[in-house]
């Protein structure tokens, strides 16, 4: 009995079958692998988004503002190391969340930090804007100089803040203790509005708010 074998059209026929297949399955692991970039992207846009706006809270949570300082060497409210500037969209303050790395280190829970959206201080990332995080461990004169920069979120639209008036029930865009009449008290409430842009490219507002809980200056020693 004569065994048949393949025409050379049916070999023909069969490669291309297989080719068929083999194409589609390169494509499906190949858009799989594109979907799991993108939805890896997506978490990590996510969990920066929370961390930065959870350090926010907690670092303003504990803001404060203290009468005691060297009376001779800091002229007034004005100049004196501790205080609250909060603008619509800039925030400047002391606060009590210092965590100090090393133990020997020659630091204490005061602070002074400063968010605001800028120009990346990545020098790779050119024409990106950043909400920055300046952070001085010592408090010194002149608040708004000195310390570090750092990312606090990568590729933020804008940053706003409002401030809670307990005595009016509303909300304010500037705080300044600075000024004579809030010398001695901040508001109770920070409400922090982040714009950033989501997977499809549209800006994004998300909002938080929280409470301070010293909200009143360490009165001076008498």
């Amino acid at each position: 009995m004569k065994t048949r074998g393949f025409t050379l059209m049916e070999v023909v026929i069969a490669i291309a079958i297989t080719s068929f297949i083999g194409v589609i399955i390169g494509v499906s692991f190949n858009t799989t692998i594109q979907n799991k970039d993108i939805i890896e992207g997506q978490a990590e846009h996510y969990r920066m988004l929370r961390a930065a706006m959870n350090r926010m809270v907690r670092e303003i949570g504990a803001a404060y503002v203290s009468d005691r300082y060297d009376s001779k060497r800091y002229r007034d409210a004005y100049d004196r190391p501790t205080n609250f500037v909060g603008k619509r969209d800039q925030l400047l303050f002391s606060s009590l969340s210092h965590q100090r790395l090393y133990g020997d280190a020659k630091e204490s829970d005061q602070m002074v930090i400063e968010y605001q959206v800028k120009s990346s201080p990545d020098p790779k990332a050119k024409g990106r804007m950043d909400l920055v995080r300046r952070e001085k461990a010592l408090l010194e004169e002149r608040m708004e100089r000195g310390g570090t920069e750092d990312a606090l979120f990568e590729g933020a639209k804008k940053i706003e803040f409002q401030y809670w008036n307990s005595e009016r029930k509303q909300w304010e865009d500037e705080w300044d203790t600075r000024r004579t009449e809030r010398k001695s008290i901040l508001p109770t409430r920070v409400k922090i509005t982040l714009t950033a842009v989501d997977e499809s490219g549209k800006e994004v507002k998300y909002t938080t708010q929280t409470r301070i809980m010293m909200n009143t200056e360490f009165p001076r020693y008498e």
